[in-house]
């Protein structure tokens, strides 16, 4: 039982896209167990909740953001990224001043983003140069979670990340925010290399796992698992967190598994960031008769709340 609730502050996301939505047909329920404040100026959630046929509940709390411009559904917009920027660094600015408990971020679109000639491609990033710390993306739910040690990179380039001294931090910072029994780390290249036979990564890995072990003083981390075994059944009855190489070797089982209940944790930080592990899905934004799962938001919600329990 919660007896004071937390304040949360809510990032809008892309207005565009389905966030809004969310963030309207959720209010009761989310706020019986957080005061919710939504960075968001009157005229935008007007226009939004007229489009959506949505009345703006009376306790709709919003903390004001400069700026209007006309909602276009599904639409990549210049104007609606540089809003949904606005909107995020206002929460990061709440939390950093202590005026609310957490942030809680609805999507964005990145390419969006891009037209308003932000630099960043996601949040994380944002929160990584906003605060000066290593923010570690951490994703899944209280069954599985995944943090990714490279994020959004090409492809190509996650093997020349692969680095003993970087890992290894990576891995010490990712054990003191989650203080965990067991985390399997992951291999790099298919069947973790056999040895060498494969591929060289894994040497670096091994040793990471080393020092990170060591410096610990306990046998936290186990690896480099063979990535194609790793998520099995078995192997997940064993480890509920997981270090991934990079994005969709952690990702991609993980939304197979567990879709529609998966958040988006920011670690390492000073304050807490929790949010939706979804996009925009402008394929069903604004539209009649659409199929919205909320489950993920209100996850993120009660995430955000336990970090702040935990924190107290």
């Amino acid at each position: 039982m919660i007896l004071t609730k937390p304040t949360i502050a809510i990032s809008v996301g892309d207005l565009n896209g389905i966030g809004i939505e969310i963030a309207l047909k959720t209010h009761n329920k989310i706020s019986k167990i957080c005061n919710p404040i939504y960075c968001i100026n009157k005229k935008m959630l007007f226009q939004a909740s007229l489009k959506l046929n949505i009345n703006i509940p009376d306790n709709f709390v919003i903390h004001n953001i400069k700026g209007t411009f006309n909602i276009k559904p599904a639409h990549v917009s210049k104007k609606s990224g540089k809003f949904s920027y606005d909107s995020f660094i206002e929460a990061i600015n709440l939390a950093k001043k202590n005026k609310v408990d957490a942030i809680v971020t609805l999507p964005i679109n990145k390419e969006s983003w891009n037209k308003a000639d932000i630099k960043y491609k996601g949040h994380t990033e944002v929160l990584r140069d906003f605060f000066k710390k290593n923010a570690i993306m951490m994703l899944g739910c209280n069954k599985m979670f995944v943090s990714l040690f490279t994020e959004h990179i090409a492809l190509k380039k996650v093997a020349k990340k692969i680095d003993e001294q970087l890992l290894t931090n990576f891995l010490l910072d990712f054990y003191k925010n989650v203080k965990a029994k067991k985390i399997g780390v992951l291999g790099l290249n298919p069947h973790a290399s056999d040895n060498g036979i494969l591929g060289e990564e894994e040497i670096q890995i091994f040793k990471a796992i080393a020092n990170a072990n060591e410096k610990i003083g306990k046998n936290i981390f186990k690896g480099p698992m063979v990535p194609d075994t790793a998520f099995s059944p078995i192997s997940r009855k064993n480890y509920k967190y997981f270090v991934a190489m990079y994005h969709d070797q952690g990702l991609a089982p993980l939304k197979a598994l567990y879709f529609d209940e998966s958040i988006n944790v920011s670690l390492n930080l000073p304050i807490i960031r929790t949010s939706v592990d979804h996009g925009t899905a402008f394929d069903i934004a604004y539209k009649d008769n659409r199929k919205l799962n909320t489950k993920s938001y209100i996850n993120a919600i009660k995430e955000a709340i336990i970090l702040y329990e935990n924190k107290k």
